[in-house]
């Protein structure tokens, strides 16, 4: 009677996982949905390190938008020339043209023009320093120096100068924003190498308080935007804002009366040339 009654126990248990595999079996069919096998491959041609800077929401979902004919394989900022070809190729589309774009300072106060108020003694990280009076710096919206967007930069493309500035390489750079999100005073943005004219500075303190703390600041006086083109340069709250909607209408001229410095035209780098560390000559 035991041996009946486990039998058929076990007869109901296996009849149960039975029925509950064919259903999971034709729900897994019915519902099943369809994915472009291109999707792996495309994926497995990219750089796989989801850095952002295509604006997609990593590499696989670049990958999906560009079947879907949302994305060119030029966009993924760290494919190199060949590999965007690759890419093009096996999906049978144009490569596409990219605008390089690069991660820009918005502070040139290095160690050599700002004022030092103190002397900061913490951990050394630029959030920490953010955080106990100011770093030690009088201005307060100065690059602190303390490096926090070389370490966090992956692509090595950000080294700090002699004045404890970073530096960033623009052949380097895949504008991947973390620079952006790593400093503490939001000095960091991402912008197209082809907007050459930059405000070096943050700070909205005007004419002789501001120039008291930081030899480079702007002090709205106003300059730039009578010597630029109609309507770039604005005076928003003593600092001189640029339009880049009108970048096209930018001329180095709108720099040449500057009393400081702080509105520059950047060709390639900002802050000089690369050191001989880094194999390069200067």
């Amino acid at each position: 009677m035991l041996g009946s009654a486990t039998f058929l126990s076990a007869a109901i248990l296996g009849g149960v996982s039975l029925g509950f595999g064919v259903l999971i079996a034709i729900a897994n069919k019915k519902l099943r949905v369809w994915e472009d096998p291109r999707i792996d491959a495309v994926s497995d041609m990219l750089p796989g390190s989801n850095c952002g800077a295509c604006g997609a929401a990593g590499c696989r979902v670049f990958a999906e938008e560009l079947i879907a004919g949302a994305r060119q394989p030029a966009q993924c900022t760290q494919l190199g020339g060949d590999d965007v070809l690759d890419v093009a190729t096996y999906l049978g589309v144009d490569a596409g043209e990219a605008v390089k774009r690069v991660a820009r300072l918005l502070c040139a106060g290095g160690s050599n023009v700002t004022v030092r108020i103190a002397e900061y003694r913490g951990v050394q990280t630029c959030g920490a320093a953010a955080a106990v009076a100011a770093g030690g710096k009088a201005c307060g919206w100065a690059c602190l120096g303390l490096a926090d967007c070389e370490r966090v930069c992956d692509y090595d493309a950000i080294y700090m100068n002699e004045h404890d500035l970073p530096v960033v390489l623009p052949e380097a750079c895949t504008a991947c924003g973390d620079c952006v999100d790593g400093c503490p005073r939001d000095l960091f943005t991402i912008m197209p190498v082809e907007q050459k004219l930059i405000v070096q500075c943050r700070s909205l303190l005007e004419g002789d308080e501001a120039e008291a703390l930081c030899k480079v600041a702007c002090n709205g006086c106003g300059l730039c935007a009578t010597d630029g083109a109609p309507e770039l340069i604005h005076i928003v709250d003593g600092l001189a804002v640029i339009d880049y909607e009108l970048n096209q209408r930018a001329e180095p001229k709108a720099i040449e009366r500057c009393p400081t410095g702080a509105i520059t035209w950047v060709e390639s780098q900002q802050f000089g040339r690369e050191p001989n560390t880094l194999g390069i000559e200067t």
